[in-house]
């Protein structure tokens, strides 16, 4: 606080636009921290909430239910991998990792496997702030004044990737040889999470789907659930509706939130499939999953929810055919540019490295000095450190992403000079 730059004030928001409280326009190019995925002011998602506002506005979801939330259950299982058939409402993305974590943990221990209590997670991984999810992200720095609180985590390297990238297979045959290192040494294990294609706050780090289908065979052979992390890569991100259906793999258990309700409403879900959810189905008061929230399933954010995807399957080419748009306007403005290095791209998502005197580096100072640069030509663009990346709302145009490319690159000219 004591050296932000003052916040900036927002007065309303439409498609890719924010208008500012001084009179200003700026184009909302990472929708409003990935969970914007249809623009601001969406007016299909808005009347769908006051529709449902005016007939129910929340019910506590113990013991009782209502369409809404049925309805988007129904709709969302027959989006994901066929081999999902459980879903556990949550509040938001952290909450969404924590219940995973529980049921992970808890699934073991009700089948009688009490040692298989240990996490596997990856280098540079983020999975919330809430305590558990601190811990499967242990390997950030962000999270050093509570290393007290949080649980021991077992990290391996993450494959990350870019386009050109020579070493790809030998870095992958490397993690896939730590992973099979810490298997073969104890049957502790629990679980391995990871954010499958893309690590978000991690710096915009992307693996192969080749990696995750590997990763899985080794996760079966050793009898350890692999957990999905799609708060940020579902509901389109990578191009296909989850990263888990576009890498062709079954995770055990998937969490999602952000994109989930469009950008209107706080709400998140955990999947998971039938043999999971079999080890809790008892009358035995200690298989119960004790977790619940006040606001599980809220009617209003589950409207929304549906509405939401509504809107993905009637524009479901917007997220499907971005990837080539990316290639195409990255090549036009950045190609070549002394300053850019590892390029790479998913689905919706764009992003390279800064270079600078420091090298690379997440921590460099250049990404304050780019967002406000970025902020003056009239862009919302927050690099993540030397980390520049685009993941605009699915209804930016050829011209508007245009735009943004090509302010990146003066403002990289103006680095230079």
């Amino acid at each position: 606080m004591q050296t932000a730059s003052p916040p900036v004030a927002v007065k309303s928001g439409r498609g890719v636009y924010l208008e500012l409280e001084d009179g200003r326009s700026i184009m909302d190019c990472i929708s409003s921290w990935w969970v914007n995925i249809h623009g601001h002011g969406e007016p299909f998602i808005a009347a769908a909430i006051a529709e449902q506002a005016k007939k129910l506005e929340h019910v506590i979801f113990a013991g009782f239910t209502h369409e809404p939330a049925e309805v988007f259950a129904q709709r969302l299982l027959r989006k994901v991998p066929g081999h999902f058939s459980r879903i556990f409402f949550s509040d938001n993305g952290s909450t969404a990792v924590e219940v995973a974590l529980k049921i992970a943990y808890q699934y073991w221990s009700n089948k009688g496997k009490n040692n298989k209590r240990r996490f596997i997670g990856f280098d540079g991984g983020y999975h919330g702030d809430t305590v558990g999810a601190m811990s499967i992200g242990g390997s950030s720095s962000f999270w050093n004044p509570f290393k007290g609180l949080m649980f021991d985590l077992d990290v391996v390297p993450y494959p990350a990737t870019f386009a050109g990238d020579e070493f790809c297979e030998e870095k992958e045959r490397a993690t896939l040889d730590a992973l099979k290192l810490l298997l073969e040494s104890q049957n502790g294990y629990a679980g391995v999470f990871i954010e499958p294609l893309i690590q978000g706050a991690g710096g915009m780090r992307m693996c192969r789907p080749e990696f995750l289908q590997k990763l899985q065979e080794l996760a079966r052979k050793y009898e350890v659930l692999t957990i999905y992390d799609e708060v940020m890569t579902g509901f389109g991100r990578t191009g296909d509706w989850f990263a888990c259906a576009k890498a062709s793999t079954q995770p055990d258990l998937i969490c999602l939130s952000k994109g989930i309700t469009g950008g209107f409403l706080p709400m998140a879900v955990t999947l998971t499939t039938e043999p999971i959810f079999a080890e809790f189905y008892s009358a035995e008061m200690s298989k119960t999953f004790f977790h619940g929230h006040s606001y599980t399933a809220n009617p209003i954010a589950c409207a929304a929810a549906n509405a939401s995807l509504t809107l993905l399957e009637k524009n479901a080419s917007s997220f499907q055919n971005l990837e080539p748009i990316h290639e195409h306007l990255f090549s036009r403005f950045l190609s070549g540019h002394p300053m850019l290095t590892r390029f790479r791209v998913c689905g919706t998502v764009a992003a390279f490295d800064v270079v600078t005197s420091a090298g690379t580096n997440y921590y460099d100072n250049v990404g304050a000095r780019m967002r406000e640069q970025f902020i003056s030509e009239g862009f919302l663009i927050r690099p993540l450190g030397n980390t520049v990346y685009l993941m605009p709302p699915y209804c930016i145009d050829m011209d508007q992403l245009s735009a943004a490319y090509a302010a990146i690159r003066r403002v990289l000219d103006g680095l230079l000079a």
